[in-house]
C-alpha cells in the first residue's frame, strides 16, 4: 500500500508540472507558441509536444506496451527533431488533451500493474532506467529541463 501511495504522489507532482505547462498554452497566442526566438532551436509548443512524446516512449514503448500518441506525433516531437511546421489550433487542442490524459492513464496502468517488462535504457544524461518506475521518476527531471527552456523562450517572444 505504501508503494502505491508514494507513486500516487509521484503522479500528482507530474500533474502539477503538466498544469504549469498548460498555462503556456492558455497564456500565449498561436503565433507565440510557434515562434522560435533567435538563438533557440525550438519553440514553446515543440517543447510541450516533446515532453508528452518522451514520457510515452520512456514509460510505454520501453515497456513493450502501446502508446497513447500517434506515430505522426512521435515523428514531430521525438529526440533529435525540431519544429518543421507551424502548429495549428487543432493540434494545440490535442496536445492540451494529452498533457493530462497521458499522466492519468499512466497512473491507472501503474496501479493495475501492467508494466511488467522493461528494456533497460541509458538516457543522454547518463541515468540508466531499469524499470517503468525508474522512467516515471526520471520523467520529472526531463520535464523540468524543458520547462526551464520554455521559461527562457518566453522572455524572447
Amino acid at each position: 500500500m505504501a508503494k502505491i501511495l508514494i507513486m500516487h504522489r509521484t503522479f500528482e507532482i507530474t500533474r502539477v508540472s503538466r498544469k504549469v505547462l498548460s498555462q503556456f498554452l492558455e497564456k500565449h497566442t498561436l503565433e507565440e507558441l510557434n515562434t522560435i526566438p533567435h538563438g533557440f532551436s525550438n519553440n514553446l509548443i515543440w517543447n510541450i509536444g516533446h515532453i508528452i512524446v518522451v514520457q510515452q516512449m520512456l514509460v510505454y514503448n520501453l515497456s513493450g506496451l502501446p502508446m497513447m500518441i500517434s506515430n505522426e506525433m512521435i515523428e514531430k516531437y521525438k529526440k533529435g527533431t525540431k519544429p518543421e511546421h507551424n502548429v495549428d489550433q487543432t493540434e494545440i487542442e490535442e496536445i492540451k488533451r494529452l498533457l493530462l490524459a497521458t499522466i492519468d492513464q499512466s497512473e491507472i496502468d501503474f496501479t493495475n500493474k501492467i508494466f511488467k517488462d522493461y528494456k533497460e535504457f541509458t538516457t543522454m544524461s547518463g541515468f540508466t532506467l531499469i524499470t517503468a518506475k525508474d522512467a516515471i521518476a526520471f520523467n520529472y527531471y526531463h520535464e523540468g529541463v524543458h520547462t526551464g527552456i520554455m521559461m527562457q523562450i518566453r522572455k524572447f517572444i
